[in-house]
């Protein structure tokens, strides 16, 4: 006899949206989630409402100013955090305590203290939780199952190349003397008309913090290994909006796992005039019996032509259901009490393997992963 697949749709509040809608839009894409009601706090500047504004509009869904108000008013089942860095886990948390399942964007937070506090409240509440991720990549779902299959015998190695080629404002040395430092919220406020504004909130991040949970959430998913310590060495060699708040644009980072594996990392924000497509995004594996060569964006077509806006993307990836597969992935583990794909203690050794990158590279030294 054959299993009836559950159908139940799952009532779904988007808490804060002042990034790119691609979380909730991605959220949205699977039939079991329904969008109802953005929410945010009241004391939120004036630039934070607009955004959500604007995306409640175009969902054609209501905008409350009180969390607590729309999350009891709206009978919710899950929520969507996509606000500024350095809220993710406060709103996540405020979720979790009111019972509801959570999808959340990337970074988990900038500060380890605040997963730590969140994981605690997702175990306590026995909610699921999934931070956003890439791992549903057609390339990687391959490589998956080359390794576990067998293909290149025992992996013991792995680099990842990490460089996305996105501009982050005016580049090193432009900056005259007596111009005022870059200010990090004012520059990612601007960034968003050409959505380059991957490190949006009050606290300035590197692309260790902004996208690091990407190639390191391959790393965990392609090996399992557990990362024991880490030796950074960072700079500021593109932007001028990195040089001025001290942050990162290229970073090269060793991995010391378990168990005598090693993992080799490169990531950088590296500009638009450096490549022809979304970045240098490749893995490497090295195994027993051979190797792969993983590049994340195929399949994907080029397409140019007389003509085309200077913004439009030229690759499109093809094949791609990433966002389809998450939520899938989400609303089994909530129908099941299974894991989801990357839950909180995953997201909070990601976020640890982070923050001891950026204190190597600030040393000089190895550090131990906490």
């Amino acid at each position: 006899m054959q299993s009836v697949q559950n159908t139940t749709t799952f009532r779904t509040a988007v808490l804060s949206v002042v990034k790119h809608s691609y979380v909730p839009l991605g959220v949205a894409s699977h039939p079991r989630f329904e969008l109802v009601v953005v929410a945010d706090d009241d004391s939120q500047p004036e630039w934070v409402h607009e955004r959500n504004a604007l995306f409640a509009e175009k969902m054609g869904i209501p905008y409350v100013r009180d969390v607590q108000r729309a999350l009891a008013d709206y009978d919710v089942q899950v929520a969507v955090v996509s606000s500024e860095a350095e809220r993710h886990c406060d709103l996540s948390v405020r979720a979790a305590k009111a019972g509801l399942h959570i999808v959340q964007d990337k970074p988990m937070s900038t500060r380890l203290s605040e997963c730590d506090r969140l994981v605690e409240v997702i175990q306590a509440n026995q909610v699921k939780f999934l931070l956003w991720n890439r791992n549903h990549l057609p390339a990687l779902i391959e490589a998956r199952q080359a390794i576990q299959d067998g293909a290149i015998g025992q992996p013991y190695a792995i680099h990842l190349d990490f460089y996305f080629s996105k501009d982050a404002g005016p580049p090193k040395g432009s900056r005259k003397p007596g111009d005022a430092p870059i200010n990090w919220l004012e520059r990612q406020r601007e960034a968003h008309a050409d959505g380059s504004d991957g490190g949006v909130g009050v606290q300035a991040m590197g692309e260790l913090q902004i996208e690091g949970i990407y190639p390191l959430a391959y790393l965990h998913m392609l090996s399992g290994w557990e990362v024991e310590r880490v030796y950074t060495q960072t700079a500021t060699q593109f932007h001028q909006a990195n040089v001025d708040n001290e942050v990162d644009d290229l970073a090269s980072v060793t991995l010391e796992m378990k168990g005598g594996f090693l993992g080799t990392l490169a990531i950088g924000r590296i500009g638009a005039a450096s490549h022809p497509d979304i970045g240098e995004i490749k893995v490497h594996v090295l195994g027993t019996r051979g190797g792969l060569v993983i590049s994340e964006a195929r399949p994907e077509v080029s397409v140019y032509y007389r003509g085309q806006p200077a913004r439009e993307f030229r690759n499109i990836r093809v094949a791609n259901d990433n966002d389809y597969q998450l939520m899938d992935n989400f609303a089994r583990a909530i129908d099941g009490n299974g894991e989801t794909d990357l839950d909180a203690p995953t997201g909070r050794t990601i976020t640890a393997v982070v923050e001891a990158a950026i204190e190597s590279g600030r040393t000089g030294k190895p550090v131990d992963v906490v």
